[in-house]
């Protein structure tokens, strides 16, 4: 099966005031198309760090990315801010909703910034609501919603365009327990229909819902783990665990 998200040899160093922090230490990572991978490790071991890198949302110091066979990691701001909006989806864990919108307003506002249609628009949001369970919130402001609600109306801005490779950050990190499950769920179901994915989180129990998980410690790959089938989610649950400290 042909790779549709490559990294090889991806470095992050952060500096400040002549000090320099090793991020990333160079990771090298394959996506097939339709894949869930979990990036799992604890607190500061620099797995958002890749996640923004493969985003674009940053810039490493060193390494490549491509993206469906194209090398991406050179791009201008203005390349990346396309590419973005046209190929990738983003979901975070404090939402990053724009509160002065209407949840409609969010959700249809990447698809008009590529170009559809107030008709298109509306209707690939009117779908995603009624799929996400939120549309009767839809004239609703982000701020009057549950954390929940909020996450799923993300879910929805993020698929809006239909993107290649959706990108999760701690997806259910600010979620209690209930919405954190209901929106684990949506997740399962979205890379059910074959959305490619790639998660990252420090709980072993939402990436144990993934294909594959890595595992990353002080900047590097340390583990990887196939899940062939869901039979063996319990059997590597509590060596998963181990990793979260």
């Amino acid at each position: 099966m042909s790779t549709i998200l490559q990294a090889r040899g991806l470095a992050k160093t952060y500096g400040s005031d002549g000090v320099e922090a090793l991020a990333l230490r160079g990771v090298d990572l394959d996506v097939e198309p339709g894949e869930f991978v979990a990036v799992m490790g604890p607190s500061g071991c620099g797995k958002s760090t890749l996640l923004h890198l493969l985003g674009g949302l940053d810039r490493p110091t060193a390494g490549s990315i491509a993206l469906g066979g194209r090398r991406v990691e050179a791009l201008s701001e203005a390349e990346w801010a396309v590419l973005r909006r046209r190929e990738i989806g983003f979901v975070f864990q404090f939402f990053n909703l724009v509160g002065s919108l209407t949840v409609a307003e969010n959700v249809e506002l990447p698809a008009r910034l590529i170009g559809a249609s107030p008709a298109e628009a509306r209707t690939r949001r009117e779908e995603l609501l009624d799929r996400l369970g939120v549309s009767a919130r839809a004239d609703a402001v982000p701020s009057k919603l549950s954390g929940g609600q909020q996450q799923r109306v993300a879910l929805a801005r993020a698929l809006v365009n239909r993107p290649t490779l959706l990108l999760a950050d701690e997806p259910t990190g600010n979620l209690d327990s209930q919405s954190a499950s209901e929106v684990l769920s949506l997740l399962r179901e979205v890379h059910g229909d074959g959305q490619t994915l790639v998660l990252v989180t420090h709980d072993a129990r939402v990436a144990a819902s993934a294909d594959r998980i890595i595992s990353i410690r002080d900047g590097l790959v340390v583990d990887e783990t196939r899940l062939a089938d869901r039979g063996d989610t319990s059997s590597v649950l509590s060596q998963l665990l181990q990793l979260e400290v």
